[in-house]
This record gives C-alpha cells, sequence and structure tokens, in this order.
C-alpha cells in the first residue's frame, strides 16, 4: 500500500515538472528567489557577517561667489527648484525691540571700547604657573610655614573648644557623606555644600560665648571688581567667588609694622619665558572700576573669609595648584577693593592700616587655607614694600568615607562608614572662623 502512493506522487510531480504553467515564473517573483515573493539571500563574506552597504555619496560641493558670474537662484520663481542654487536675502531688521533676537553690535562699536586690552582673572581662570604666578600678579611675599602660630594658638585654647568638639564634626561629615542622601555615592558638589554649612553651624554655635560673632553674616552670588596696574598692563579680578562671611568688624593683621618693612628686600620669583598674563582673559571692552559688591551703607562692609568649593556653582573643577592660586587671587581683589573704597584709587607705597583677607577652599576631605594681608596699593613695579600671604595647604579632614566597603581578592582594602579622621583640620578650619572674634 506504501509502495504504491509513493509512486503515485512521483508520477504527479514528474507531470507538473513537464507542465508549461510550472515552468513559467509567476508575475511579482523573480527567477531563483523563491515562492512568496522573497528576495535572494545576499552571499556572507569570509569572516561570517554580511557586507557593509556602501557608504552614499557626499554632495557635490557648491564653489563660493566667483567674481564677474551671476548665480542662477531660485529666488524669483518663490519655491524650490532642483538644479538651481538657494538665494542670499538680506537680513531683516525689525522695527523694534526683541530681546530673544538681539545681536551685539561689533565689539569696535561699543561705547566703553579702548584700543589697550585688559587681563582679566576670573572664577573660571585656571592660571598655568599656580601659586607663583598669583603671587607675581599681587605682588606678595610668601611666608613659610603654614599658617601663623598666633592664629593657631586661638584654638587651642579650651574656652574656643566647643562641646564634645571630635563627635560632633563626626557627625557633620557623616551627615554630608551618608545621611542626606540616598544614593549609593553621593555627588561631590552636594556632600562638599553641605559639609562646608555644617562645620559653618558648629562654628556659628559659641556665639554665646563669642558675642562678637553675631556681628558677621554669610553672602552669596555677590561679585567683585578689583583693578591695578603691573608695569603697562592692566588687570583685573572680577565675578563671582564662592560664599562669603563678612563682619562689621576688620581683621586683625598679622605681621607688625617691622616685618612689613622687610618685605622691601624680598624678590619676586619669575617664570620667563612664561608670560605673567598666560591664560587670563583678555578683552577691549570694559570698565575700569573697583566695587566691593555691596552698597556703602552695607552693615557688615569688611570681607573676613571666603569659601571655596572644588567644581562648586557651575565651576570647572581646578586642580589643587590653580585652586589655591584662585584662592589667592581673590582674597587679594577683595582687600583691593575695600581699600580703593577707603583711601581712592591713587596708588599708596604703605597702607597705614593693612587689610587682611582669609580664605578656605575644600573638596569635601582636603582643606586648604589662605591668610592674605595687604599692605600696599603701588602694584606697578617690583620693588618697595611688597603684600604677604601665609598658605597651609593639603590637609585632610578624614581618610575615607565609604557606604560600602572597598574589597580586593575577598580582602577589605577600604573599610565602610568613615575613617582616618584628622582633628586638626577642624582646629584651623575653627581658628580662621574666630580670627577677630576671640
Amino acid at each position: 500500500m506504501f509502495t504504491q502512493t509513493t509512486r503515485r506522487l512521483s508520477s504527479a510531480a514528474a507531470l507538473l515538472r513537464k507542465s508549461p504553467a510550472a515552468a513559467a515564473p509567476r508575475p511579482g517573483v523573480p527567477r531563483g528567489g523563491g515562492g512568496g515573493g522573497c528576495q535572494p539571500r545576499r552571499s556572507l563574506n569570509v569572516s561570517g557577517r554580511l557586507p557593509a552597504k556602501a557608504a552614499p555619496r557626499p554632495a557635490p560641493r557648491v564653489p563660493a561667489d566667483i567674481p564677474g558670474l551671476e548665480r542662477v537662484t531660485y529666488g524669483e520663481r518663490m519655491h524650490f527648484v532642483p538644479g538651481l542654487a538657494r538665494p542670499v536675502f538680506p537680513r531683516w531688521e525689525r522695527d523694534y525691540k526683541d530681546p530673544m533676537r538681539y545681536t551685539s553690535p561689533p565689539a569696535e562699536e561699543m561705547p566703553l571700547y579702548r584700543d589697550k586690552h585688559c587681563f582679566v582673572f576670573q572664577q573660571r581662570t585656571s592660571a598655568l604657573e599656580g601659586v607663583r604666578q598669583a603671587l607675581w600678579l599681587t605682588k606678595t611675599q610668601l611666608a613659610g610655614g603654614g599658617l601663623p602660630p598666633r592664629l593657631l594658638s586661638l584654638a587651642q585654647s579650651a574656652a574656643n573648644r566647643l562641646p564634645d568638639q571630635d563627635e560632633r564634626v563626626q557627625n557633620a561629615i557623616r551627615h554630608a557623606r551618608f545621611w542626606d542622601t540616598t544614593e549609593i555615592q553621593p555627588r561631590k558638589d552636594k556632600y562638599c555644600s553641605t559639609l562646608l554649612r555644617s562645620l559653618l553651624h558648629l562654628c556659628g554655635s559659641l556665639q554665646p560665648s563669642h558675642p562678637a560673632l553675631r556681628r558677621r553674616i554669610l553672602a552669596e552670588k555677590y561679585t567683585v571688581v578689583a583693578s591695578w596696574k603691573r608695569g603697562e598692563d592692566l588687570f583685573q579680578v572680577r565675578g563671582q567667588n564662592g560664599l562669603l562671611l563678612s563682619s562689621a568688624d576688620p581683621l586683625p593683621t598679622l605681621a607688625g609694622t617691622g616685618e612689613v618693612a622687610e618685605t622691601a628686600a624680598h624678590v619676586l620669583e619669575t617664570f620667563y619665558p612664561v608670560s605673567p598674563a598666560i591664560d587670563l582673559q583678555r578683552i577691549n571692552v570694559y570698565r575700569e572700576e573697583n566695587h566691593t559688591g555691596f552698597r556703602k551703607d552695607y552693615p557688615y562692609p569688611h570681607a573676613h573669609t571666603v569659601y571655596f568649593l572644588e567644581g562648586g556653582d557651575g565651576h570647572p573643577k581646578l586642580r589643587p595648584e590653580q585652586l589655591r592660586a584662585k584662592m589667592i587671587m581673590f582674597c587679594f581683589g577683595n582687600a583691593l577693593a575695600r581699600a580703593h573704597t577707603l583711601h581712592g584709587t591713587q596708588p599708596q607705597r604703605v597702607l597705614d592700616q593693612p587689610i587682611t583677607v582669609q580664605a578656605v577652599g575644600t573638596n569635601g576631605r582636603i582643606f586648604d587655607f589662605v591668610v592674605f594681608q595687604l599692605n600696599t596699593t603701588d602694584l606697578c613695579d617690583d620693588e618697595g614694600v611688597k603684600n604677604q600671604v601665609w598658605v597651609d595647604q593639603d590637609a585632610q579632614l578624614y581618610d575615607s568615607a565609604k557606604i560600602r566597603p572597598v574589597m580586593r581578592k575577598k580582602e577589605v582594602q577600604v573599610p565602610a562608614g568613615l575613617s582616618g579622621y584628622q582633628p586638626e583640620t577642624f582646629s584651623k578650619f575653627l581658628a580662621l572662623y574666630l580670627n577677630g572674634a576671640a
């Protein structure tokens, strides 16, 4: 039975192959393509992948206007025509003022345009030579040995210490790194700002024992402008430079009259052939002015301490050397703007009352401290009395703060939690805060 059925099927298939209707290709189906209108398969290359499609030909490059020849455009036809050039229409000048479509005039036509350019140090400037470049620009002598001992002795006194100081500082660190976030790894700009404000809150809790702390206030997003000349070049420091702690009383001077007179023998370091104005913004539209950022009747006119966050306020991240240079420049800018407000813009060889401004910079773990004393506003040449600055750099508040331990080869390399707390760093932070009030 099975053999007869097989023979019948074979004979039927032979008849179909011999019929002319089966031999003719069906409409819509390519020869050799199979049934159902399928396309023939593309052959594979040696690697077993389909060959890449050929890249589209680039559009022909249209030459610019050729002198003596007029381009034929489709402007008169009021619609696109293939083969004709695109017309160039004149700029439409509005008869009204649209702030969303404002275009500034050329710099040469602006009222504040000057032929002599000005070099500007702003919040985004990254000085190539770092602190050395800042010292030359501000005519300053760097005092070695970190912060002055008289300043550090403020926090060593038992009367100036916080109750349970170390425990409260460690809780502030844990709050910034662990408790104030739901992420596995909080962002640096977030925990830097949280830690700085927590430490300032701890320092402010000493107001009952130090009434002078009530004569201070914090200011944000203020703009300082200071102008001076070095040789034949004009320089400016301006921009928003972090969180400012201002006071109703000026900071006391750290260097006496004798120490200030000794700075006249100091020789400023040069870094030839590098230009001192390298990486500074060069502009020709400017106004030569000096302004502290506040009105004359502001009750807290004296800049006390400027706090810088690494990469904070949308500013680019700076290397430690460049961050310290920025701290020196803006301390100098605040002091110079205040000196010009008090004594006028006429250069003075030696100030009767030097102006002191402090700065603190941090990335959330490492702190830099700067104390700047402005002794002179005569900055044109390298002779005479110099300004002074004290720098304490790379002071670690703690070694690590991890939510999860760091494991390598089933061994704990960095434990979870806060480790390596160093109380000396907060003592320096507290000393700068208490300066002028203790």
